[in-house]
């Protein structure tokens, strides 16, 4: 993500809540999501994801495979556009809670993450 701006970046930041809040109000703050089931899948695929991370690039096949299944998972609550879901990987690395979360399966999940979240969004999105 370092060849991005950073006024892209914050256009990312702000599509992601833009996006996040239109969700939460249409669907009575996500009342339709599984979250136990989501919070398993997530837990699943990261710690499919950490063992791959210091032997493998972010745009690998098998690692974009994976980030498909991330972008499945968020698309349970809302389906990000592809600045929205640049956004997430932003808010990733910005949230204390968050950054402790991911980082708790890899030192460097959250940096790992993003950059494939990138790769995804803009090959595919």
């Amino acid at each position: 993500m370092e060849n991005l701006s950073s006024t892209y970046l914050d256009q990312c930041r702000s599509q992601l809540l833009a996006e996040q809040t239109t969700s939460l109000a249409e669907t009575n703050n996500w009342a339709h999501v599984d979250r136990p089931r989501v919070h398993a899948d997530w837990d699943v695929l990261y710690k499919e994801l950490a063992p791959l991370i210091d032997r493998s690039a972010p745009g690998d096949a098998a690692i974009q495979a994976l980030t498909a299944r991330h972008f499945d998972i968020v698309g349970r609550f809302f389906t990000p556009s592809k600045d929205a879901y640049i956004g997430m990987s932003l808010f990733y690395a910005e949230n204390e809670d968050m950054r402790k979360f991911h980082e708790g399966y890899h030192p460097r999940m959250v940096a790992f993450l993003g950059a494939a979240m990138c790769a995804y969004a803009h090959a595919k999105l």
